[in-house]
Formats: C-alpha cells, structure tokens, sequence
C-alpha cells in the first residue's frame, strides 16, 4: 500500500516538512500530518471499511505509514461504546455513552498514539527513543517498543502510579524517576537527546501519537452510524487526544463521510488542581500560561504545560464547546459511583469529567437530552492508590451477623 501522505504541516504557520525523515516540532510548536483526501475518496469506499478486521489499522489509508510489514501492533481492537443510562439518570443525562479505552494494550487510550509513533519510529529507521510521562504513556511506549525491538528510556514524576512505574520496568524500557513534574521529565529528554541519540516521543513533539490518537474519532463516527454526538466530554492533560478526534472529523468530513457535517461541541476537563487550559479558556488567550504548583490525583492531568495549548483552544472554541475544572475532591468519589453504576473501570481523569457535569447542565453548555459522549482514557486498575482498600473482616467458623454485613456503607454508596 502507497501512502496517502503528502507532508507534514507547521501547526502555526502552515510550512511544509519532509514525512520521510525524522521530524520533531517546527518552531517549538508541533507537525502535522497532511493526506491527500481526493485520493483517498477515490481508493477507499466507505463501505469497504466494514469488511476489515475491527481495529486501529482498519483506517490504514488515514494513517502515516508507507509500508504495512511496518506496523507493530499488539492486538488494537475497536474499543466499545456502551450506553450508560443509569450514570446518565444520576448526572441528569438521558443519553450518555462511554467509549471505553481501558480496553486497549496496557489498559489505555495511549496505546493509540505509541502503536503508531513505534511504527513509525521504526520505520524511519530509529533504534532509540525516550518519552517522559505522567503515568499510562510509560507503558505503552515500553510494550510497543519492546515488541518493535527498540531501546526505551522513560522518564517519570516520582510520585507516579505504581503500576505505571512498574509496568514499564516490566516491559524493559529503561526508567528513571524524577523529583518534579512531567515538565521536568521533559526537560531531561530533551536535555539528553543529543549525547544519548535518542528520540523524542513526547505528547505533539513528533507528528504520529496524535495520529493514532484520532482514530478514536474516526471509530466514533463509524460506530454511530457516520453521525456524531452533541457533545464530548475529554480528561485534557496534553490534550493530543481532543486534537486528534477534531482532526479525524475534518477528514472525514473531506471525504464525504459523515452523515451530517454537524460537529460535536468538545468539552476539555481538567482538575482545579492543575487547569492551565481552563485559566487560558476563561482568560480568552490562545496560549496558555504555565500552572503553579501541579497537583491532583488523577496523573493523566498533571501537565502543567502543553504543547498543544493552542491546539486544544482552537479545537475547544471552533467547536462551541468549552474548557473547565471539576474540583478535586469529587474526583474520587465519582470514579468509585461510575463503576459501581455500569460496571466501567472509570480512570480518575475521566472521573474529572463526570465531575464538571452539573455545571455544564447549570451553564447551559449541555441539555439533559443531547446525545453525550465520554471517554474512558484508561483502566481504573492501574490506580490502586484510588481503588477502595479497607474491607471488613469476617472469622473462620462464626457466622456473620446478616443484617449488619449488608448494612456496611460499602455495600450501598
């Protein structure tokens, strides 16, 4: 199969970079990946879709690489999406779905975007990368590094997720914490590219994540019968995924795809404990401003500065949509009250959405009777320091006392 892509674009200023050689940011801002649509409408029949296997590389013709040998994948099936009607009567929604990405290699979203920056990586000719992380990128970047026999090096917060430490361990990549944030991981990566020869993965500092990223989009449209919802709520720490699924339905859009050309309004959810997008949203500014002291408990969200601010804005406001903060001690008990409604593992950055939702009906910005999407970035699994630990304690032989053990708060919040 010949690529589809003709070049990679400067987000900022529009100028044209070579695909076929290794490229990072082009100013400090990130590269994007441009199709040619027309022949991409003339080669895949929309239809012709439904006769492949229910994957990310389904989509192939909308994806950047050029020889297929190339991919290196671990099984990236479509994720479902599940309608959750009794979590929606509970946040006063008739319609809310899940699409739920715990489901994919290494239980999130993230191995969307390393699937396809690995693959690429590879192809390119890269034998060396290294990534810093707030946690589930670490990960995936190891498993899929591992199984395209590249040397990893991740770069992680101290106080990251212990199973985000140890999985990537466990996959061979070489780990290091670091006192600080992300951006502090960051800076080392960078720091250390040139004497170490490796390249940087980091979140919209190569133009490939984000193009797995959107296939969540482009799943989305499909699974939806090529219409979309009213509105998506999306946990925004970098922001790539928000990005990618706006930039998957302009592309569907150019190939004539999409039942209706109405756009969902995006909704970036953040913590108040680290909202650099929020504060830029309400201060009506493109960029935004660095977040002083970064802490909350979903790690997905600690990004005290993106790359992408902009990106996210733009895609924010072109949508009608808006930006905002769920307090931070609601994170936790909506994550627990989610699963236990409908079952779904909910990550704490997604828990953030639920959060924001009596707002977002307060301020108009949703009606009870829109059609809402929310992903699921990740596996609630991997958080065991937000998972309930404390059980009571039955012994050997003595029969309970019936009554009392179903009258355990745990057994009814």
């Amino acid at each position: 199969m010949a690529s589809f892509v003709t070049h990679l674009e400067g987000s900022l200023d529009g100028s044209r970079h070579d695909h076929r050689v290794p490229q990072g940011t082009h100013a400090g801002r990130p590269l994007l990946v441009r199709y040619d649509l027309e022949a991409v409408a003339k080669a895949l029949p929309r239809a012709e879709l439904e006769r492949r296997p229910a994957t990310l590389w389904r989509w192939r013709e909308l994806l950047p690489l050029e020889d297929p040998a190339h991919a290196v994948s671990l099984g990236e099936v479509e994720t479902p999406l599940l309608p959750c009607p009794r979590l929606g009567a509970e946040l006063g929604l008739t319609d809310l779905w899940i699409k739920d990405e715990a489901q994919l290699p290494t239980g999130s979203f993230k191995a969307r975007g390393l699937a396809l920056a690995v693959s690429r990586a590879k192809e390119l000719g890269l034998r060396r990368v290294a990534i810093p992380t707030a946690g589930n990128a670490g990960g995936a970047l190891a498993a899929y590094a591992a199984r395209a026999g590249l040397e990893a090096y991740v770069f992680l917060p101290a106080d990251t997720p212990l199973v985000n430490r140890g999985e990537a361990v466990l996959f061979g990549a070489r780990c290091f914490l670091v006192d600080g944030l992300i951006t502090d991981c960051a800076a080392l990566v960078q720091a250390g590219a040139a004497r170490m020869g490796w390249f940087d993965l980091s979140t919209l500092k190569e133009p490939y994540r984000l193009e797995g990223k959107k296939t969540m989009g482009l799943e989305l449209a499909r699974q939806l019968g090529w219409t979309l919802p009213d509105a998506i709520l999306y946990p925004t720490g970098g922001g790539t995924g928000l990005i990618g699924m706006s930039k998957a339905f302009d592309e569907l859009a150019a190939l004539g795809w999409l039942a209706r050309d109405a756009r969902p309004r995006f909704y970036a959810c953040q913590s108040d404990g680290c909202a650099p997008i929020v504060r830029a949203f309400e201060q009506d500014e493109r960029f935004a401003a660095p977040f002083p002291d970064a802490a909350t408990v979903a790690s997905g969200l600690r990004v005290p500065r993106a790359v992408g601010d902009f990106l996210i804005l733009d895609a924010v406001r072109r949508s009608g949509g808006a930006a905002l903060a769920a307090r931070e001690a609601e994170i936790l008990p909506w994550m627990r009250r989610a699963s236990r409604l409908e079952g779904v593992g909910l990550c704490p950055e997604s828990a953030a959405c639920l959060a924001v939702v009596s707002q977002l009906l307060r301020e108009g910005h949703l009606h009870r009777d829109e059609r809402v999407v929310l992903f699921n970035t990740g596996a609630a699994q991997k958080y065991v320091e937000c998972l309930p630990a404390e059980l009571p304690r039955l012994a050997r032989g003595v029969e309970p006392d019936w009554d009392a053990l179903a009258a355990q708060p745990w057994a009814t919040r």
